[in-house]
């Protein structure tokens, strides 16, 4: 029999840790696992928020057996209704026949369409309110962060929030379920490469939720991934990271991702990055393209400003990676960020026309002169590399950069 653990007065933690999963929706690397998070809150009523993907539901059950006992769940409260979330509602179901399932419209119809389940089903509206005890259900609507239904549940009496995906973070839990368990800064990078890799499209989306949230006070923020957060300076750190995120505004550092067949685009990204390096830049990253996972270059593009991107010309157009990249990077939305781009070409330069058509789509300021190569490392290629870095250092730091000689 598991042991309840007690997040908060009356909240336990009855989620499960996924370390088999390959990739997140399929598509993105989950090299540390994740944890699917479900809470139960005791009172007069008991409410279970969210569920877990349906393999772990055996072992679901077991944990929800460990706080309840025989005791019924009266309440499921959806936040989000994607199936790493939902997928054991309709087994939850045959568990608990008189559960009552609580959402809003758009998840009454996700309810329908997922799973058949229309009867015992409340719909909330905004700021709605559920009693059930002694303390109180709160809904907020947060449409689009990152599904149309998510919602956060706030419970006033006990200061925590039930969130949804939002706030969280890629990451199994090793032990340790609350931030005052484990070093956050363990998850810091994760909750980045979650925030652009699934999130990331929804900045106007997050900017209102987050209005909503700061009507209220917090002391724990219940994710649906990731640790749980209740220390306050943390709580604040998290916040204000999604807060940063959503704007788009990044820290001072350069990420140059490209993508190369026999080596010669790389040299140069190498040359640019020596450039930018000798001449301050201190927090740069190479992506190539073929060997990274698109969501690890798109955190560390979410987390700095300077954008460079070289592509050879495969097949007339840009190397798969790359146009893989770019629009993954259109389809964010991405804005501010400075961008440079080069190319490098055997006999025809299709590479620099769809760079140029990328640069003129997006909201970026191009800094330095974009420049191509043909064929292999000659002598004006290098000299345009290294300007295009020296440029990108200069504008970084926003004065005129000192050349360090080693």
């Amino acid at each position: 029999m598991y042991t309840p653990f007690e997040i908060k007065k009356d909240i336990f933690y009855v989620g499960v840790n996924d370390r088999t999963k390959y990739q997140f929706e399929n598509h993105f690397l989950l090299p540390k696992g994740v944890a699917y998070n479900s809470y139960i809150l005791k009172d007069e009523k008991t409410v279970l928020f969210d569920t877990v993907d349906i393999s772990y539901s055996d072992v679901f059950l077991h944990k929800i057996k460990s706080v309840l006992g025989d005791k019924p769940i009266d309440y499921l409260v959806i936040n989000h209704m994607e199936p790493d979330h939902s997928g054991a509602i309709e087994w939850l179901v045959s568990k608990f026949p008189d559960i009552k399932i609580v959402g809003n419209s758009r998840t009454e119809d996700m309810l329908k369409g997922f799973y058949g389940i229309t009867d015992n089903v409340i719909v909330i509206k905004d700021k709605e309110e559920l009693s059930i005890g002694e303390k109180t259900l709160r809904f907020y609507l947060t449409p689009m962060v990152h599904w149309p239904e998510t919602m956060i549940t706030y419970v006033p009496e006990l200061h925590a929030i039930f969130s949804g995906d939002a706030f969280g973070a890629f990451g199994a839990l090793n032990g340790g379920i609350l931030d005052t368990q484990i070093d956050p800064e363990r998850y810091h990078g994760e909750m980045i490469r979650y925030y652009a890799s699934v999130v990331g499209k929804y900045g106007s989306p997050v900017q209102k939720a987050l209005e909503k949230l700061s009507e209220i006070e917090i002391e724990a923020i219940c994710s649906t991934h990731g640790p749980v957060w209740v220390n306050r300076k943390n709580i604040e750190n998290v916040l204000a990271l999604y807060d940063k995120l959503s704007k788009y505004e990044a820290d001072e550092g350069l990420v140059i991702a490209y993508g190369s067949m026999y080596g010669n685009t790389e040299q140069l990204a190498e040359i640019i990055a020596d450039s930018a390096a000798r001449h301050g830049v201190k927090d740069i990253v190479m992506h190539n393209v073929s060997k990274s996972s698109e969501s690890h270059i798109l955190r560390d593009i979410f987390k700095y400003k300077g954008l460079i991107v070289g592509s050879p010309t495969y097949n007339s157009k840009l190397y798969p990676g790359v146009e893989s990249l770019l629009s993954a990077l259109e389809n964010r939305q991405m804005k501010n960020r400075i961008f440079g781009y080069f190319s490098v070409y055997a006999w025809a330069n299709g590479a620099k026309k769809e760079l140029k058509a990328f640069s003129e789509k997006m909201d970026f300021e191009l800094i330095g002169e974009p420049f191509d190569m043909k064929q292999s490392l000659n002598p004006e290629a290098i000299e345009k590399a290294w300007e295009l870095g020296r440029l990108m250092a200069e504008r970084l730091l926003s004065e005129k950069a000192v050349y360090i000689d080693n």
